[in-house]
């Protein structure tokens, strides 16, 4: 009997055992069952992009063709004045060749000579082709501007007008009685006497100071009769636009990619229906005064026509600085070339105040 309960006691360790052995390990895995039924289909996800659509912005078969077309019509496009004398020289080719303004752009400055510069074209103010999104096509420029007459001043256009503003200001400042040095070192006029020496026949701000003109800035603002409004409170700079009245929608061979002056737009602005840009006569009192100003410094000397040239230009020599002051005004206000619509405020009072110093 005792030993039947040792024997029994002996079979149930073993299942115990068994169990245990069992409940730890797997077996083998056995093989797979037939595919279930499919889930029903989840919702469409939103629509991409499409990928044509960033490149059609600018390559649609009309849109493309109407700016090349308008474009054709433009100074720009043909480089005239500009390229072919200074290019390639990395001193002026920031504005004068589309390498020169893409290095500037990219790098803050112009690298060096250029050997083969080439006129203006679509890549030279839009950055193009490296993302392939929406702003690929964006001006490479349009932050306010740091003047080149002076460090201190900030042009700030507005938006896309201060691409502009990078090339059209004013290379240098207006005279002022201090050491005058030559390109080499050399004391050319000393401080405190009252005089500045002309040194060469393109002295003066430079070919385009228009941003200046809108701006209010860069001329010399000497004492007289008007006063000098505000820098930045011209109308044409607070409600206008370079991009506005330049690149108003085309008509005639006007704005859009040909920069040239919208009378559409100087129209729509002013409630008025004008076939020039005369308006209430305002250029005619600029051309007249400009006339003036300019006869007076051919008579006092600063001033002559060269015939080979068929222009009016500097002659070389030192002079009471309120005479240079007076020829850079003048020079100055010629190369922005609007007779005064640019800022009329500011223009009249230049001219009426450095009329009235020459008497």
């Amino acid at each position: 009997m005792k030993s039947l309960k040792i024997f029994k006691l002996i079979i149930l360790v073993f299942a115990c055992l068994a169990i245990t052995v069992s409940c730890v390990k797997e077996g083998p895995i056995g093989p797979a069952g037939a595919d279930g039924a499919d889930g029903a289909d989840g919702n469409d996800g939103q629509n991409g992009v499409d990928g044509n659509i960033t490149c059609l912005v600018c390559h649609s078969g009309n849109n493309m063709d109407e700016k090349e077309a308008q474009f054709s019509l433009s100074v720009h496009k043909s480089g005239e004045n500009a390229v072919a004398y200074a290019g390639g020289r990395a001193s002026c080719a920031r504005c004068h060749s589309h390498e020169g303004f893409v290095q500037y752009a990219e790098f803050g400055k112009v690298l060096g000579d250029i050997s083969a510069p080439s006129a203006w074209k679509c890549g030279t103010c839009h950055g193009l082709h490296k993302t392939f999104e929406s702003t690929d096509y964006a001006l490479r420029l349009a932050d306010p501007v740091v003047s080149l007459f002076d460090p201190d001043v900030t042009m700030d256009l507005g938006g896309n007008s201060n691409l502009c503003a990078n090339c059209h200001q004013s290379r240098k400042p207006g005279p002022v009685d201090e050491d005058q040095y030559s390109r080499k070192g050399t004391l050319v006029d000393a401080a405190g006497n009252g005089l500045y020496a002309i040194t060469s026949v393109y002295y003066g701000p430079h070919h385009g100071p228009q941003a200046n003109v809108v701006a209010g800035v860069g001329f010399v603002e000497i004492p007289g009769s008007v006063a000098y409004p505000e820098a930045g409170s011209s109308f044409h700079l607070n409600q206008a636009s370079c991009t506005g009245c330049h690149m108003a929608e085309f008509s005639n061979g006007q704005g859009g990619h040909t920069w040239n002056p919208s009378l559409d737009a100087c129209n729509t602005c002013h409630g008025i229906d004008e076939d020039n840009f005369n308006y209430g006569g305002m250029q005619t009192n600029i051309n007249t005064r400009l006339e003036e100003l300019r006869d007076k410094l051919v008579e006092l000397g600063v001033v002559e026509w060269v015939e080979e040239e068929g222009e009016f230009k500097p002659v070389v020599g030192t002079y009471p600085i309120l005479q240079v002051q007076a020829f850079f005004n003048w020079t100055g206000l010629e190369e922005d070339r609007s007779l005064g619509v640019h800022n009329p405020k500011y223009v009249n009072a230049l001219l009426i105040n450095t009329l009235e110093a020459l008497q």
